[in-house]
């Protein structure tokens, strides 16, 4: 499989480092909490996860008793998903061309990795084709909000001080290098309207809809940095039986 040069083998190890067993901040206070629930609560029975990484939310739910598998186009995150589960099924492959069979899942989840492929409408209408008929689409994203500037980031005072989070170019679709921690990747910023166009081209009910916050409990000082700005959208796609 030929991919582009998108920095994540590059920056594999730097990832897993920053994730550890639990994540990061908004995994662990803000996405896990509502994805974990909204996942269970459907008692699927086969989960695929799209973009899978490090395997870390995969195991969640295999901990919840869900037979599931991921798949993402970096060799070493699959590795090391493998590395941590031995018996659950990784395999290196594209969200655009899904290696299953139509309707081969009752849950497909796309945790943070829609922002990753460069195809999103190719990966949307995939990500339907292997979604049985009653099955679920679970998405966590990047607000288009946050993505339309994030290769700028917050503006600051002379101080450094976060003034507020600009929004530019909304409507322009386009790729930029992010950079955090040790990690360089590349992300794709789209504006909401072009997701929301996908997933109902693709056939598919929206079902649920939340800008999740922090949950009680988090660390304060990160918290207020997450409700300055609408972060992160949580999406339930269904699709219908006729």
């Amino acid at each position: 499989m030929t991919i582009m040069n998108n920095g994540w083998e590059a920056s594999a190890e730097a990832w897993i480092a920053d994730q550890g067993e639990h994540g990061d901040f908004s995994r662990r206070y803000m996405l896990d909490p509502v994805m974990l629930s909204r996942a269970i609560a459907r008692s699927p029975k086969k989960a695929l996860d799209v973009g899978c990484g490090e395997g870390r939310f995969c195991r969640m739910l295999r901990q919840q008793g869900v037979a599931v598998t991921g798949i993402d186009t970096t060799r070493a995150l699959i590795d090391a998903a493998q590395g941590c589960d031995r018996s659950a099924v990784f395999i290196e492959a594209s969200g655009e061309r899904l290696p299953f069979s139509d309707g081969s899942f009752d849950l497909v989840i796309s945790y943070l990795s829609l922002i990753d492929i460069p195809d999103f409408r190719a990966a949307i209408r995939e990500m339907a084709r292997v979604l049985q008929p009653g099955g679920a689409l679970l998405i966590a994203n990047l607000n288009s909000f946050i993505t339309s500037s994030g290769d700028s980031g917050w503006v600051r005072n002379s101080a450094g001080e976060r003034l507020h989070y600009p929004v530019d170019h909304y409507m322009e679709e386009r790729s930029m290098w992010i950079q955090y921690r040790k990690i360089r990747v590349l992300n794709h910023h789209r504006p909401m309207s072009a997701y929301m166009r996908a997933l109902l081209d693709a056939g598919l009910r929206l079902a649920y809809f939340d800008e999740p916050g922090p949950i009680p409990g988090a660390p304060e000082e990160r918290a207020q940095y997450y409700l300055r700005a609408p972060w992160f959208q949580v999406m339930e796609w269904t699709r219908p039986f006729s």
